[in-house]
């Protein structure tokens, strides 16, 4: 079981911060207790000065294995959506809320959970540090996780996805599903549907990012 403390990744930024600074302090970052389980931080990647930063809640299985982001099954599925949608993944930056991967062991199999609000809170200074650093034009929150923590608590992506909503992190903030909802849905079908909404709502973002 996960014990809490009273750290922030705050307490382990570098002295001067641009992303090559921070992506090096996150890997020692103790903010939270996730880096006992976690095999390592997972930072955010892409190009610093990217038009465009897509948000999800935290690294999965390979990705905490291979210390990358989006680079499991999902965001296999995020990169047909985008390239679907119109968004050259190479042209963004990619990134979660969370940095380490939270499991529980389920036989040989390691199985997300969720976050906590403490969790959250205490790794959110790293993302508002990159979120500083690129100044992105516009920021896409993949689920209900990153979707809550850069536009409030009230905020429900199964109401609100695909519209522009006002934030201080970026001239255009939009929320849609996190594409491993689409990849748990019950069904082929429903699954389909699903992720035609998803690159829909990555449309609308396309739009802006290449006008």
């Amino acid at each position: 079981m996960v014990e809490e403390n009273n750290s922030s990744a705050r307490d382990f930024f570098p002295r001067r911060i641009n992303l090559t600074s921070l992506t090096k302090a996150a890997k020692g970052c103790r903010g939270c207790d996730l880096w006992k389980i976690g095999t390592q931080t997972v930072f955010g990647e892409g190009r610093a000065r990217s038009q465009v930063v897509l948000v999800g809640e935290q690294p999965g299985d390979q990705e905490d294995r291979t210390g990358h982001p989006f680079v499991g099954p999902a965001g296999r599925l995020l990169d047909t959506a985008l390239e679907e949608a119109g968004i050259d993944r190479d042209l963004a930056y990619v990134t979660n809320v969370v940095k380490h991967f939270k499991w529980k062991p389920r036989g040989k199999r390691r199985i997300h959970q969720k976050p906590n609000a403490r969790e959250i809170k205490a790794c959110f200074p790293w993302l508002e540090a990159e979120l500083a650093v690129i100044d992105p034009r516009v920021i896409i929150c993949l689920g209900a996780t990153a979707a809550q923590t850069l536009l409030g608590k009230t905020f429900r992506v199964t109401k609100q996805s695909g519209i522009w909503i006002k934030s201080n992190f970026a001239a255009k903030v939009m929320a849609t599903v996190h594409p491993s909802s689409i990849l748990r849905a019950p069904d082929e079908e429903t699954r389909e549907r699903e992720y035609k909404e998803f690159v829909k709502d990555l449309r609308v973002a396309a739009k802006e990012i290449n006008r």
